[in-house]
Parts: structure tokens; sequence; C-alpha cells
């Protein structure tokens, strides 16, 4: 079997401060759980919302809270001041591709646009064969079900291929992961393509 302990995983999150609190508890419960399976969790550097919940969490039980944040939000003082490891980079498109780089796989608990955007960008990266880690929903409270529902239509209205929804996987307790991490990355790689070969 394929064992991730040891490794890292990359967090797509909230910053927001002002969200429901059973998010904040999920997202602590989550990485609690990483922590106790020695995993590295890497984050956006950010100090409030989902992120810091994430980052207050890892730190506070002894893990390696990792984060990436391009200068500008670096200079505007939006960063954790207690993590692990804190790298700058110069904008936030070297920021996403190094998040990437370093992880094992990928994890995207509900946020807004920011987090919507890298759940989007890395789904893309990975139908591209440019990213063929694991990537895991958490939908808790079930905030990812109209998300969810339009890569349905997508689907359903052939914008996307039917194999394209092996590309991620969604679980919506943090008690899941694990499990799912495990399963995920014991799979054999497979090439997603975007057409069929009787499209191209």
């Amino acid at each position: 079997m394929a064992n991730i302990t040891a490794k890292s995983v990359v967090l797509y999150c909230a910053s927001s401060p002002q969200i429901e609190p059973s998010y904040i508890e999920a997202a602590k419960e989550l990485a609690t759980i990483l922590v106790e399976n020695n995993i590295t969790c890497i984050t956006g550097a950010g100090k409030t919302g989902l992120m810091g919940a994430l980052n207050d969490t890892i730190i506070e039980n002894g893990g390696i809270a990792k984060g990436v944040i391009p200068q500008f939000m670096f200079d505007a003082g939006w960063h954790h001041s207690n993590l692990s490891e804190l790298i700058v980079t110069k904008d936030i498109h070297e920021r996403k591709k190094q998040m990437a780089d370093f992880s094992v796989a990928a994890i995207a608990l509900p946020g807004g646009l920011g987090t919507l955007e890298e759940l989007a960008e890395i789904l893309t990266w990975k139908q591209l064969n440019l990213y063929n880690k694991p990537i895991i929903i958490l939908n808790t409270n079930g905030y990812y079900d109209f998300l969810l529902a339009y890569l349905d239509k997508m689907v359903d209205e052939k914008f996307m291929h039917a194999d394209c929804k092996n590309m991620w996987r969604v679980i919506s307790s943090p008690k899941e992961i694990m499990d799912v991490l495990t399963e995920e990355s014991n799979k054999q790689i497979y090439k997603i393509t975007k057409y069929n070969e009787k499209e191209l």
C-alpha cells in the first residue's frame, strides 16, 4: 500500500472571519487528523477564517504548517506570524504553482472566490495531466452541493467528459479524510484525456 505519512497536502479554504462556526470546527478537526498522521499542511499562509483556524490548530498540536503567500499579501500583513515555514512569492500565480508542487494531494474546504478559483485550476491541471494527485472536496454542511450539481451539468451537456468525474472525491466529514487519501494514493495513475480519440 502507498504510504502518505510524512507527506504534504495543500489545503484551499476561506480566509473570511465571518463564517458560521461549524465550518471552523470542521477545519480544526481536519487539521488535527492530518497532524496525527504526520502530514505537513500547506496553506496560503493566512491568519483569519478557515485558513487561520487550520494554521492555529496545526501549530497547537505540534504539526508542520507551511504557508505560501505572494509579496503584496505579505506586505499587507495578511500572513500568520507563527508558521513552521513561510514562503513569499513574487505573485499569486507562483504561489499556487508552489503550493501544488509541494503537495501529494489537494483538499478543498469551503471558501469564497479564491478557493473556487484554486479548486477549478487544480482540477483543470489534473484534466490536462499536470497534476496527477488526489483532489478531495470537503463538503461541510453540503456547501459544495451546487458546485457538484454544476459539474454534473457540464457532463450532461457534453462540456466535460464523464471520465473527468473521477478527478475528485467528495467527503462530508473530516473523519473520512485518511481513508480517502489512502484509497486515492493507492490508485494507479491514470491519464484523463479531454476528448475521446474518436473526437480528435
